[in-house]
């Protein structure tokens, strides 16, 4: 009893649901009583004085591993600010929740958004938009892509970036990407030469992980494609002092539930190019004299007959969705600092303890601030796709669920891309896949949280090396 009284006191939270969704508390503690009876009588393992008083020991000596498990929800999302929360119920109560339906001298809360969105990354124009998708498609559409044209992009990008290409009436044609889980800079000029016709380049910073995009941007010149930047993922990502984005002629951002800001849906385009953020608030829905309703958009001489000349697709963003992306904004510094350091120390855990089965991407050297909301790791090629998917197994049920980039019903799989196919061959993009993880980090975990996750994640792996 006094064994199974300390067991439970001091492992109250891995052994609590399991008792108690299984009623078994009484069958648990005669079972302790019936082995501490039994290794009293034999005492040819430990004493009966160390199982009395330590039951790590205990477990140690007996050579039976105590394993590590996670009871909080990985898909935990950032909450709205207070802030955020009053000023979208008095949106509700006062039912302006059209960007453009605001009094006059009064500036919507879109506009004010938009304008802290571009004061942030240090862009001259932004237009909020109901996604990043529909950001995506615009750089696409404002930049020039005739219907047909071949459109150069990441291999390994989730598959929202080849359908805003096929929305914007492109043609994919996928770069190699590398273990570091960024476009391989050799491919890229391997395939501008294989594709002279191509004149864009839509480059993703897949999970805020930024190539060399100095080299990047000299292909690009040499071969005379405009670069483009998806930015879904690297809201706070500085590359040699600027925020990421600038290297090409426009970038895209994301709020979407997962990302740094949470809006549910919502995207930003930003440029310091007047022609593309004129077209893009046209494309939006600023028709007639909307455009007057912005504050960052260039002047009425970069808009002439545009609100005639081009559709309007309806893809503004709501007050409702701005109101609570505004003080999110305030604290993209604080909550950059904290995902960083918790990084820095599960990094360490893991590497330390399973380096020799696993790498973990690096930052490019030119990455000056980067942001780490999320783990990505490559398992080693030494180990089987069937211990691969044991691992996967191990993890979901200790309750942290990994995911697999190369699994076959992941989005972020280019194999899955069937609207996109890819023609070309792409061994090495293939290979990463099949061995590369991925797990979220949410902001609302306790620092010890992520202790824990370490821990599974290297018993896991250890059990099935095992």
């Amino acid at each position: 009893n006094t064994f199974f009284n300390h067991f439970f006191t001091e492992h109250h939270q891995t052994t609590q649901s399991f008792l108690t969704s299984r009623n078994t508390v009484n069958m648990v503690r005669y079972s302790f009583i019936g082995f501490l009876a039994i290794a009293a009588i034999t005492k040819n393992v430990i004493g009966s004085e160390a199982l009395m008083t330590n039951p790590l020991a205990t477990s140690k000596a007996s050579g039976i591993q105590q394993r590590t498990f996670i009871t909080r929800d990985i898909k935990t999302p950032d909450p709205v600010p207070v802030a955020g929360q009053e000023e979208a119920l008095e949106l509700m109560r006062s039912g302006r929740m059209y960007r453009y339906n605001i009094a006059k001298g009064e500036e919507s809360v879109v506009s004010l958004c938009e304008q802290e969105i571009a004061a942030y990354t240090d862009f001259k124009y932004c237009v909020a938009l109901n996604s990043c998708g529909s950001a995506l498609m615009l750089l696409l559409k404002t930049s020039g892509l005739k219907p047909g044209e071949e459109v150069l992009s990441n291999a390994f990008t989730f598959g929202a970036v080849p359908s805003a290409i096929e929305h914007a009436g492109g043609k994919a044609v996928y770069v190699e990407s590398d273990y570091n889980h960024l476009m391989d800079v050799d491919d890229l000029e391997k395939k501008l030469v294989m594709y002279p016709k191509c004149k864009h380049v839509l480059i993703s910073h897949m999970r805020g992980k930024v190539a060399d995009m100095d080299a990047i941007a000299n292909a690009c010149e040499r071969h005379g494609a405009t670069l483009l930047e998806d930015c879904a993922h690297s809201l706070g990502v500085k590359w040699k002092g600027k925020h990421t984005g600038h290297m090409g002629r426009a970038c895209a951002v994301s709020s979407q539930s997962y990302k740094m800001i949470n809006s549910g849906e919502g995207g930003f385009f930003l440029t310091d190019d007047p022609e593309m953020a004129a077209k893009c608030a046209v494309y939006a829905g600023a028709y007639e004299g909307l455009s007057g309703k912005h504050i960052t958009v260039p002047g009425p001489e970069h808009f002439g007959n545009l609100p005639n000349e081009l559709p309007n697709y309806s893809l503004r963003m709501s007050n409702l969705a701005a109101s609570v992306v505004r003080p999110q904004i305030l604290t993209l510094e604080e909550r950059i600092t904290k995902y960083n350091e918790r990084y820095a120390k599960l990094t360490k855990a893991v590497s330390e303890r399973m380096g020799n089965h696993l790498s973990i991407p690096v930052n490019t050297p030119g990455v000056t601030t980067p942001v780490h909301d999320s783990l990505q790791f490559n398992l080693s090629h030494d180990i089987t796709e069937e211990q691969v998917m044991h691992f996967l197994e191990a993890c979901a049920s200790h309750g942290l669920p990994v995911e697999l980039f190369g699994n076959k019903s992941n989005a972020r799989n280019f194999v899955n891309w069937g609207f996109a196919p890819a023609e070309d061959p792409l061994p090495q993009t293939g290979a990463m896949l099949s061995r590369a993880c991925d797990v979220r980090m949410p902001y609302m975990w306790d620092d010890s949280d992520f202790d824990d996750m370490a821990n599974v994640l290297c018993e896991c792996l250890e059990s099935v090396l095992e």
